[in-house]
C-alpha cells in the first residue's frame, strides 16, 4: 500500500507541475581591471541561441530549457572564456558574471568555437574541474563534494564510509582546500587531525559554483601541498529577490536562503542538522555520528574597482557509541565497540576577501582565522564508572593574512605576494602504551606559539599565436619552530610548465616541480614522558616532493575529450614514526589524530603511475566519462626498505554516467572498482600478552612485516534517478539513490578476538596468568543501501 500512496502521490504532482523554462542573468567584464565589456557575444554552449551584451556588460537570456548549461563569452582582443556551469529550472533565475582575460593575439573577427575546456597556463594538465551537475546528480555520493572528487582519475578512495581523499599515491594529509581564497583545513565532519579525512563534507552543496581539484602542477600561491589543491568557488546570492531551499537527504536535513541586500550586496546562508546517526544504527555500525553545520557568504560591491566578501564556514560533531550492540552484536561488531573511542569535535574558518581593481593589475587581500577543537576518550569495555584508558583534547587556532598582486599589463602574466601567519596549538593527553614489554602511562601538556610565512611568484605567457604556453614559478614556506624550517632556502619550491598545441586536436603538456609541506601540528606539538617537545630538534624538517608529470590530450570534437598523463613523485624528510620504524604516511584514513609521537624526518617516499580519461559530453542527452589509474605507491622504513602504502591499491577504475530523459527526468550511475589493499600481519607474541591487549583492546602489528599481505579487489555499483517537477513559484525535486546494488562484499582485513564464542576470555594453558589465545574472524563489508532525497526551492 505505501508504494502505490507514493506512486498516487507523484502522479498528483505530475499532473499539476507545468514545464516551465528558466532564465540566465548575468555580467561579463574585463578579468585585468573589472571594467565591463559592451557588445561581447555571449552564446549558450553547443546550441545557437546567443545574446550580447549591454554597456554595463550586463546580458539576458529567457525560455531557456531546463538543466545544466556553459556560456561561451567572445569579444575581440580576448580570449574565448568558458563560464562554469549553470543549473537552469522551471521559473527561476540563475545568475553568474563572467571573467574574460585579454589574449596576447590580435584578431581580427571573432569565431565562436565552443570547446569541452580551455586550459590554464600555469597549470595546463594534472587539472580537473568539477561542475554543478556532478554535485547535484551524481550517483552515490549525496551531494557530497569530498565523495565526488573520489571519483576522479588518480583519486582513491580507502573506505566507503570516509572521505579520505588519496592522490596519486599521497596520503590524505598533502591535500589543501580553499573557498573562495580562503584556506580550509577542515572540509568533513569528524576529521582525522593532522589529515583530511572524515565522514561526510562540511560544505554545503547549494554554495558551489565549480571545484577545480589540481593533482598537480599545483599554482605557486598554494604552498603547503603535496598532492592535491582544491578550490572550491561559491555562488553569490540571487540578484532578484530572496529564495528559500530545504533539502532532505540521506544523512541531514537543510535550510538555505540567499538574496539581494539593497542594489550592491547579496548574501546566502545555511544551516544542516543531521540524521546520520539513525541509518548507521539501522544498518548496524558500532558508531553513532551526529552533525550540525552553518555556512555563510555575504558579498559587497563597494564600487566598480572594489569589492569585499565575508565568509564563514563551521562544524559541530559528535559521535558516540553504539553500545546496543555490545550484547546483540556481531563478533565484528563487539571487537570494534571494545577499541573505538567516543569522539566530539568543533571547527569553524571564517574570513574576509578585498579585491581592488587597477588599470593594469588587480590586488587580493585575504584575511582569516579558523580553529579546530578535537576531543575523544575511551572507557574500559564503555564503562564510564571506570578510569579512562585515553583521555585527548587538542586545539588548533591560525590566523593569516595574504596578500596577492596579479599583473596584467606587462609583456608576460605574472602573480607574486606574500603571506603571514600566527598558530596557537595546544593539547592535553593521556593515554596507556605498551613499550618495551612494560605498560605506562604518558601525560602531557602542549602550549606552542608559531609563526610562520609564504611567499611565491608565478610568470606566464604564450607563444607563437598562442600554440606554445609557458609559466614559471617558485615559492617558499617557513616557520620559527627550529633553524631547519625557518630559512626559507631549505623550502624554496621551483617549478615550470609547458603546454604545445599540435593542432586543433591534440596538445602535448608537462611539468616539472619541487614542492614543499610542513609536517602536522600533532607533530609539532608532541612532548615525551619528561614534559619536553621531543620533536622540537634539526632532525624535524618540511616534507618535500620532487614531482615530474607528461601528458597528451585529444580533442577529436566538442564533445569527446581523451587524455593520458603519467606522474612521478619523490618524496624526501617524511616523517618517520621512531616507536613503529615505518612512515606515518600509511596513516590518517582513521578517526582520531595522527602524528602525536616521536618523529625523525629521515623517510623517503615514491608514488608513479599512469591516468587515462575519456570522456562522451552532452551526446544525444547522455554523458559518460571512464577512468582508469594504475599507480604504486611506497615509503621507507628505518632500515630504508621501500613497502607499500597503506592504499597501494595499483588499480582503480571509475565508469560514470547520466541521461537525461524528457519531462524533467535524470537518470545516473557509477561503477568502480579498486585494486586490493595491503595490510599488515599481527605480532602474535605482543598481541597475546593480556597486559598489552588490555591497553588497546585490539592486536598489534608486526612492523617488520608492514603491509605484506594482500586483499582482493572490491567494486561496487550505484545508481540513481531524478524528477524535477516545476510549478509557478517553487521547484521540487524528487530522487532515489541506490548505492551498492548488487551488494557486494568487500574484504576486510581479519579481526581477531581474544573470547570464544561464548564471550569468555580464552586462556593460553601455557601460561594463564600473563598469555591468552586468539581467534581469527573474517570480516566483509557492504550493504545495499536506498535513500529518497526531497528538495524544495522557493
Amino acid at each position: 500500500m505505501q508504494k502505490f500512496a507514493l506512486i498516487a502521490i507523484l502522479l498528483g504532482i505530475t499532473i499539476f507541475s507545468h514545464a516551465q523554462k528558466g532564465s540566465i542573468r548575468g555580467r561579463v567584464f574585463n578579468e585585468k581591471n573589472n571594467e565591463p565589456l559592451e557588445l561581447a557575444t555571449i552564446q549558450i554552449q553547443e546550441t545557437t541561441t546567443g545574446t550580447t551584451s549591454d554597456s554595463l556588460g550586463n546580458f539576458t537570456f529567457t525560455g531557456v530549457e531546463a538543466g545544466f548549461v556553459r556560456l561561451v563569452v567572445s569579444y575581440v582582443g580576448f580570449r574565448t572564456t568558458l563560464s562554469p556551469e549553470i543549473q537552469v529550472q522551471g521559473n527561476q533565475t540563475a545568475f553568474i558574471d563572467i571573467a574574460v582575460p585579454e589574449s596576447s593575439v590580435l584578431i581580427n573577427a571573432v569565431v565562436v568555437t565552443p570547446k569541452v575546456d580551455l586550459k590554464r597556463i600555469e597549470s595546463p594538465l594534472s587539472l580537473l574541474t568539477v561542475g554543478v551537475k556532478d554535485i547535484e546528480k551524481a550517483a552515490g555520493a549525496n551531494r557530497d563534494v569530498s565523495k565526488i572528487i573520489q571519483t576522479l582519475p588518480g583519486v582513491a578512495a580507502t573506505d566507503p564510509n570516509r572521505n579520505d581523499l588519496i592522490v596519486r599515491g599521497g596520503g590524505p594529509s598533502e591535500n589543501v582546500f580553499y573557498l573562495d581564497g580562503i584556506e580550509l583545513p577542515v572540509i568533513n565532519h569528524f576529521a582525522t587531525q593532522g589529515s583530511s579525512g572524515g565522514a561526510v563534507g562540511v560544505v554545503n552543496p547549494d554554495f558551489v559554483r565549480q571545484i577545480d581539484f589540481y593533482t598537480g602542477t599545483f599554482p605557486a600561491n598554494r604552498p603547503n601541498a603535496l598532492s592535491s589543491v582544491m578550490e572550491i568557488r561559491q555562488k553569490d546570492g540571487s540578484q532578484d529577490r530572496i529564495h528559500t531551499k530545504l533539502s532532505v537527504g540521506a544523512s541531514d536535513a537543510a535550510l538555505t536562503i540567499d538574496g539581494p541586500i539593497g542594489k550592491r550586496s547579496t548574501f546566502i546562508v545555511s544551516a544542516r542538522q543531521s540524521y546520520l546517526q539513525l541509518l548507521f544504527k539501522l544498518i548496524g555500525l558500532p558508531f553513532l555520528p551526529t552533525y550540525n553545520d552553518f555556512q555563510l557568504k555575504y558579498k559587497y560591491r563597494i564600487d566598480p574597482k572594489n569589492e569585499l566578501s565575508f565568509i564563514g564556514i563551521g562544524a559541530i560533531d559528535n559521535m558516540t557509541l553504539n553500545t546496543a550492540l555490545q550484547d546483540k552484536g556481531t563478533e565484528a561488531q563487539r571487537y570494534v565497540l571494545g577499541y573505538l573511542p567516543v569522539y566530539r569535535q568543533w571547527n569553524y574558518a571564517v574570513g574576509a576577501v578585498y579585491k581592488h581593481f587597477a588599470e593594469n593589475y588587480h590586488d587580493t587581500w585575504v584575511l582569516s582565522r579558523n580553529m579546530l577543537r578535537n576531543n575523544n576518550f575511551k572507557y574500559p569495555d564503555n564503562d564510564d564508572t571506570q578510569p579512562r584508558l585515553s583521555d585527548y583534547t587538542s586545539d588548533e587556532a591560525e590566523n593569516k593574512l595574504r596578500f596577492e598582486r596579479t599583473y596584467s599589463g606587462l609583456p608576460f602574466r605574472l602573480l607574486a605576494g606574500a603571506g603571514l601567519q600566527y598558530a596557537h596549538y595546544t593539547n592535553q593527553t593521556y593515554r596507556k602504551r605498551f613499550i618495551d614489554g612494560n605498560a605506562s602511562e604518558l601525560r602531557y601538556a602542549s602550549d606552542l606559539d608559531l609563526f610562520g610565512y609564504q611567499i611565491f611568484a608565478q610568470a606566464s605567457d604564450t607563444y607563437f599565436d598562442e600554440k606554445l604556453s609557458l609559466s614559471i614559478g617558485v615559492s617558499s614556506i617557513g616557520y620559527n619552530f627550529n633553524r631547519n624550517m625557518q630559512n626559507p632556502i631549505g623550502q624554496l619550491s621551483p617549478r615550470i610548465s609547458a603546454s604545445y598545441k599540435l593542432d586543433n586536436r591534440w596538445t602535448v603538456n608537462a611539468n616539472i616541480g619541487r614542492y614543499a609541506m610542513r609536517p602536522a601540528y600533532t607533530t609539532l606539538g608532541y612532548k615525551n614522558g619528561d614534559g619536553e617537545y621531543v620533536n622540537r630538534n634539526e632532525m624535524l624538517k618540511h616534507i618535500l616532493s620532487d614531482q615530474a608529470i607528461a601528458g597528451m590530450e585529444y580533442l577529436p570534437s566538442g564533445k569527446m575529450r581523451f587524455s593520458l598523463e603519467s606522474f612521478y613523485k619523490h618524496y624526501r624528510h617524511y616523517p618517520l614514526s621512531v616507536s613503529e620504524g615505518v612512515s606515518i604516511a600509511s596513516k590518517g584514513t582513521d578517526y582520531g589524530q595522527i602524528g602525536d609521537e616521536e618523529i625523525v624526518s629521515t623517510g623517503k617516499g615514491r608514488a608513479y603511475g599512469v591516468e587515462f580519461s575519456g570522456k562522451l559530453i552532452d551526446w544525444n542527452r547522455l554523458n559518460t566519462t571512464v577512468t582508469y589509474t594504475f599507480f604504486r605507491s611506497e615509503f621507507t622504513d628505518k632500515n630504508g626498505t621501500y613497502r607499500p602504502s597503506g592504499w597501494d591499491t595499483r588499480h582503480m577504475v571509475n565508469v560514470i554516467s547520466s541521461y537525461r530523459l524528457p519531462k524533467n527526468w535524470h537518470l545516473a550511475m557509477r561503477w568502480r572498482m579498486v585494486g586490493g589493499a595491503p595490510y599488515s600481519p599481527i605480532d602474535s607474541d605482543l598481541s597475546t600478552n593480556k597486559e598489552a591487549w588490555a591497553i588497546t583492546r585490539q592486536v598489534y602489528i608486526d612492523y617488520n612485516k608492514f603491509n605484506s599481505l594482500r586483499l582482493r579487489s572490491s567494486h561496487q555499483l550505484d545508481v540513481r534517478i531524478d524528477k524535477e517537477f516545476y510549478f509557478d513559484k517553487w521547484v521540487l525535486n524528487v530522487y532515489t539513490d541506490i548505492q551498492n546494488v548488487y551488494n557486494f562484499q568487500s574484504q576486510n582485513p581479519p579481526i581477531y578476538t581474544n573470547k570464544d564464542a561464548n564471550g569468555e576470555v580464552m586462556d593460553d594453558p601455557a601460561d594463564p596468568e600473563q598469555k591468552q589465545l586468539l581467534r581469527q574472524i573474517e570480516s566483509y563489508s557492504g550493504t545495499i543501501l536506498p535513500t529518497i532525497g526531497i528538495i524544495v526551492k522557493i
